[in-house]
């Protein structure tokens, strides 16, 4: 299973390691404070074994107790550093123990007899299907790291990944790094790998929400409809179809990977397969193989040669995740803290994707924003006061740019624009009558040698439509801001449902509500 340790305790840890103790003697008052710091560190060792050992019997209070005595061991040290003759390379050393003695059990190693953990060596036994998988793709899992090293398909997939297909993996980390906080929680709850959500997500969709393949799959982890349905997936009522939802489609997409593994032989390899092939084939094969690794020939032949190139695929990616430095790959950095971004005035996505610039980012938010608010088009005005998903970033940013100002300005102009008012239509010429004509005498002379002839303007009075017939290519968006209304009201007059308002060319559109 993976190591349980959060990021603050880990460079806390790094940072303990250059610091030495106190030479000098110690007042009784010292040593007795450094005493009970020992005692305190090799307490929460005890609860932290406990943990683990309840993680491994699927208690649920396991990860609390867990959780727990990391933070004692993270107040320990810190209060270890004040302390005069504490050493917090003792205690850094008792903490490395910890946590390899666990890393050690999740990659099936046995235990030291003269370990002092009586039950972490039963932990291999007691785990269910999920957390037993999780050591394969692990961090620490050699069994993962054996495959990966051993196997030309594996091989050949990372190949693949750190050449030209190097860009779409980079592309699945950015965006997956927005997605997290929303889709790996339900694989951790699952006892299913980090680093399994991110492979085949980077197979299946590049981590773009509103990824939708011609076979019908769809959203970030692709689901089929009906497969989707049989997940909690589909729509919600509100026509949103929420296979589009990272949150959602990753809970389901654990459910499955959790009931496959059950089924077969806790094969990671064999649920990818069911993943990509069909589960009903993938068990079919395992059955009439006699429960066969899926790289035997008798089972590795029986599947399509899509499926074949699916399995090492995933696994490549996930070994990348894994593993970037070993193969020179740099991930790139990305800000993702999570903040709700509240408009101050109407707005589409591609506005705001405007006013916010890239600031640091290669490809600035826009597939940011998209992915995290999948329910609106990108080009929908949004009224004030939405709230949309975003980041401390973003915020800081759609302040300083979006409200008010030049960039502001420029955003709103250019998403306004319309592409049709750029052709002058002059229309057929008409000649002028001489009724229209009036004569208004020259300040060189006069009467009528020196005066100039001059069409009288005559007067149009503008109607306001009432009615709009649709042209190739528009969407009700791009309508209602050529009219000056309100997406929401014209879908209303109209009775198109959310959030797509799907019109076609030749539909007549009712302008209610606009200033034409």
């Amino acid at each position: 299973m993976p190591a349980l340790v959060r990021p603050s305790v880990a460079l806390l840890a790094l940072g303990f390691a250059t610091l030495a103790p106190s030479a000098h003697a110690l007042s009784k008052r010292d040593q007795a404070a450094v005493e009970a710091l020992d005692q305190r560190m090799q307490a929460a060792e005890a609860r932290y074994r406990q943990g683990i050992v309840k993680v491994g019997n699927a208690d649920p209070s396991g990860r609390s107790e867990v959780d727990a005595s990391l933070e004692d061991m993270e107040d320990v040290m810190a209060a270890c550093v004040k302390q005069k003759g504490c050493s917090p390379t003792t205690m850094l050393t008792a903490y490395k123990r910890l946590l390899k003695q666990n890393a050690d059990v999740a990659a099936g190693d046995d235990v030291p007899e003269d370990s002092e953990d009586e039950g972490a060596g039963s932990i291999t036994a007691d785990v269910p299907e999920a957390a037993r998988a999780a050591a394969l793709l692990s961090a620490d899992g050699q069994r993962f790291v054996k495959m990966v090293q051993y196997n030309p398909a594996v091989q050949a997939g990372i190949r693949r990944w750190l050449t030209d297909m190097r860009p779409a993996l980079i592309d699945t980390f950015e965006n997956y790094q927005y997605l997290r906080q929303s889709m790996w929680p339900q694989f951790e709850r699952a006892g299913l790998p980090e680093a399994l959500l991110f492979g085949v997500m980077a197979k299946e969709s590049n981590g773009r929400v509103h990824s939708t393949s011609r076979a019908g799959a769809a959203g970030p982890m692709q689901f089929m409809y009906g497969t989707g349905l049989r997940f909690g997936l589909g729509e919600d009522g509100t026509g949103f179809d929420t296979r589009y939802d990272a949150r959602a489609s990753a809970q389901a997409a654990a459910s499955y990977f959790n009931e496959r593994l059950g089924q077969l032989n806790r094969s990671i390899e064999l649920s990818l397969a069911a993943y990509n092939g069909g589960e009903g084939r993938a068990q079919r094969v395992y059955n009439s193989s006699g429960g066969r690794n899926f790289w035997d020939e008798s089972v590795y032949n029986q599947f399509p040669a899509e499926t074949r190139d699916y399995v090492p695929m995933v696994i490549a990616a996930a070994w990348l995740f894994l593993h970037p430095k070993e193969y020179g790959l740099s991930f790139p950095k990305v800000d993702a803290r999570a903040a709700a971004l509240r408009l101050s005035k109407p707005s589409s996505i591609y506005e705001l994707t405007i006013c916010l610039g890239s600031s640091g980012s290669r490809d600035g938010y826009m597939r940011a924003l998209r992915n995290l608010n999948p329910r609106y088009e990108a080009d929908r005005y949004l009224p004030t006061g939405t709230v949309l998903n975003a980041t401390t970033k973003m915020v800081g940013l759609y302040n300083r740019y979006c409200i008010q100002g030049q960039r502001a300005d420029l955003a709103h102009t250019l998403v306004m624009s319309d592409a049709s008012s750029a052709i002058v239509r002059t229309g057929p010429v008409t000649p002028v009558n001489s009724s229209d004509v009036v004569y208004e005498a020259e300040s060189a002379g006069t009467g009528s040698a020196g005066a100039v002839a001059v069409a009288k303007a005559a007067p149009k009075k503008a109607s306001k439509p009432s009615s709009y017939t649709v042209k190739r290519g528009e969407t009700l968006t791009a309508i209602a801001q050529k009219f000056q209304c309100d997406t929401g009201d014209l879908a209303k007059a109209n009775k198109l449902k959310a959030p797509r308002y799907a019109i076609k060319p030749g539909q007549k559109i009712k302008l209610d509500g606009c200033e034409g």
